[in-house]
């Protein structure tokens, strides 16, 4: 950038000098090639006005060849004025035009290397609608998106050290009191212990997934795959745990239902998700249903819950990485890391699909649904 800096003015200065060149080279040829002919031209008509007047031949000659010489050199005085003049205009010129290229590209470099010692908040004045101004108009956009990456990156860094520090504190706590003696060596406190380890464990594994599914490196195996079998393969893997807590887990979908292209394992993935946050926020007695219906060329699976629901302020938050609507609550009742809604985002997107929640309100219960194409 330093380079292209320095030396782009003197490029397009001396690209215009040679225009100039050229034109004056060209400019002189053609003067030289169509002399003769005019001063032809203007010798026949003073022929004809010396026969008129009784000049003779030969005087006629040696006056024609001192008016060709002093034409000659009048042409050619008088070009070079005129060649003088228009250099020194056009050179301004083309210095006044070099500047007014180089100083927004000036800029650029200067707010190129602004961002990249990590002050993201640079931005570049956008005037008129030129290759320069939309090359600074994609600068601003990129900077912009460089901003919410960075802040992006902050809010995760703190966010996954806030999720580690519980667990870790309570491990630490736990150790302490058994090493002074303030907790007693039995197996509900080592139970304890394991537990808090197994919730550290579920966290690093959710962030390695996060991470993969952020970035787009996993393979989707694209099939023709039936609805039915992917809620069964649900209700199978989940009903022990919908049981244990006496909630009513149950599916409700209609016969003729199409068939979806997806990649099976992962909207798997994406369905147990779903349910099993379901049954985590849902209390006892409750019902958990997952349906399906038909919307053009989409099918829409839902699943719903008479669970604690979601106040309408925190709706469009539920799918960020880490949000919680209930921090505390959420603990208390053995949340996950918080990220499982987030890699469901994911998992629906990279399908062409899209994922959202409804809920009138806490105590209402909440539905879940995302959208897939059919494989028809």
């Amino acid at each position: 950038m330093k380079y292209i800096r320095e030396h782009l003015g003197a490029k397009l200065f001396l690209a215009n000098l040679i225009v100039i060149l050229v034109g004056i080279g060209i400019l002189a040829i053609t003067i030289q090639v169509t002399i003769p002919a005019a001063f032809n031209r203007h010798m026949g008509m003073m022929d004809q006005t010396s026969m008129m007047n009784g000049m003779g031949q030969g005087q006629g000659q040696g006056l024609g060849k001192t008016l060709f010489e002093n034409f000659r050199a009048s042409m050619f005085e008088s070009l070079g004025y005129a060649v003088t003049a228009s250099v020194i205009a056009a050179l301004l010129v083309s210095f006044f035009i070099s500047r007014r290229i180089v100083a927004p590209v000036r800029t650029l470099t200067n707010a190129s290397q602004h961002i990249a010692e990590g002050h993201y908040a640079e931005r570049v004045q956008v005037n008129g609608s030129d290759e320069i101004a939309q090359l600074a108009a994609r600068f601003n956009k990129m900077t912009t998106q460089l901003e919410q990456v960075e802040s992006m990156r902050r809010q995760l860094i703190g966010d996954v050290t806030h999720e580690l520090r519980t667990p870790l504190t309570s491990i630490k706590g736990y150790m302490e009191g058994l090493i002074d003696g303030v907790l007693p060596s039995t197996t509900e406190t080592f139970d304890q212990i394991h537990h808090e380890a197994d919730r550290l464990s579920r966290l690093v594994d959710d962030l390695q997934e996060l991470s993969r599914v952020e970035a787009k490196a996993y393979p989707l195996d694209f099939r023709s795959v039936a609805v039915p079998s992917l809620v069964q393969t649900t209700l199978k893997r989940l009903s022990p745990q919908a049981t244990a807590k006496r909630i009513g887990l149950r599916s409700s979908l209609l016969a003729d239902l199409p068939h979806i292209l997806a990649d099976e394992d992962r909207i798997t993935q994406v369905l147990v998700n779903l349910v099993a946050n379901a049954i985590q926020y849902t209390p006892e007695g409750g019902d958990v249903t997952i349906s399906a219906i038909r919307h053009e060329d989409e099918i829409h699976i839902s699943v719903k819950d008479t669970g604690i629901g979601i106040p309408p302020e925190h709706l469009a938050n539920l799918f960020t990485r880490f949000y919680r609507v209930d921090k505390s609550r959420s603990r208390n009742a053995g949340g996950g890391s918080g990220i499982g809604l987030t890699i469901a985002r994911h998992l629906v997107e990279a399908h062409g699909g899209r994922i959202w929640v409804e809920s009138i309100g806490e105590g209402q219960g909440s539905t879940f649904s995302f959208s897939l194409k059919t494989s028809q």
